[in-house]
């Protein structure tokens, strides 16, 4: 299967490069085809979307309904808008799904969580707890940048807050900076993630260098990576309506289609071995719960 790729390889060979992956350039057409593979992979595995996404938009409703008590709408925008920032980590197990399916092994809804497995996933984690970070950070900050527009009176509806948002000069105040400062936590977001799991979970690359590695595609494909940004951001935009349900279909989407993109910008290594996890034995449902925590199996 890795031969669907090799179309988008130069004609002269790419020495290794010692700082790290050797890194294609990519067009706007290559976006396109990692959604179209992206959409075909959700399609072959529709039951993970329920496992692994459907609660991601719920953890999203819980968020905005205890993040602020009942004052909750002037941060609902940054919420959704969040998610961009932490969707590159939430995908994890839709990484591992696209893997499998492009070396031609069966892969389910359980098989996601074969990420666990990887020898990376510590570096995984690490990166995930930085995205998280920001996008705590940018929470936090859109609700200062709301309180300095409006002060810290709540709103009585959305039409209330509609209204201060769209007609009053704080309003317009709060559209620029918020967006603004939006635009900065997302641009940092995909410059270092754009990437960079797929990276982990396929050559097991630390997160430092997973990290750089995205930087560097970003820098060398800045136009199809912007339009990516773009991509994304429109579609959670989309997948929040209605009430952040339409997530469980855009996350699986992005999550397979970004495995895609990065087979685009990654030139593959011909070296790298891709041992797959042993095979995990059947359990009876008799071991339940004691069957999710494999690593306590290992001492028996």
């Amino acid at each position: 299967m890795a031969t669907l790729y090799q179309g988008n390889v130069p004609s002269m060979a790419q020495p290794a490069d010692a700082a790290g992956p050797v890194i294609r350039t990519i067009q706007l057409s290559d976006l396109h085809d990692a959604l179209k593979r992206g959409w075909e992979d959700f399609k072959a595995v529709p039951s993970h979307a329920v496992i692994l996404c459907v609660i991601y938009p719920v953890l999203g409703l819980v968020l905005a309904r205890v993040a602020m008590g009942y004052s909750v709408i002037p941060l609902l925008f940054p919420l959704a808008a969040g998610f961009a920032l932490i969707g590159p980590f939430a995908a994890l197990g839709l990484y591992e799904l696209s893997s499998r399916r492009e070396r031609g092994e069966e892969a389910s809804a359980w098989d996601a969580m074969d990420v666990l497995r990887s020898p990376s996933f510590g570096a995984m984690l690490g990166l995930g707890t930085l995205l998280l970070a920001l996008f705590v950070t940018w929470v936090a900050t859109a609700q200062a940048i709301y309180v300095a527009a409006f002060g810290y009176e709540g709103v009585t509806g959305i039409s209330d807050f509609l209204k201060r948002v769209l007609t009053t000069p704080q309003g317009w105040w709060l559209i620029v900076v918020g967006c603004g400062v939006g635009f900065l936590f997302a641009l940092a977001a995909l410059c270092i993630s754009v990437i960079s799991f797929p990276l982990m979970l396929d050559r097991h690359a630390s997160a430092g260098e997973a990290m750089v590695t995205s930087l560097r595609a970003v820098a060398k494909n800045p136009v199809p990576m912007a339009a990516w940004g773009v991509i994304v951001a429109a579609l959670l935009a989309l997948g929040t309506i209605p009430a952040f349900l339409g997530l469980a279909v855009v996350i699986p989407l992005l999550g397979h289609a970004t495995w895609h993109l990065y087979r685009k910008v990654i030139v593959s290594d011909p070296n790298a071995r891709h041992d797959a996890p042993p095979p995990r034995p059947r359990k009876p449902a008799a071991d339940f719960p004691a069957n999710l925590f494999p690593w306590r199996n290992r001492s028996e």
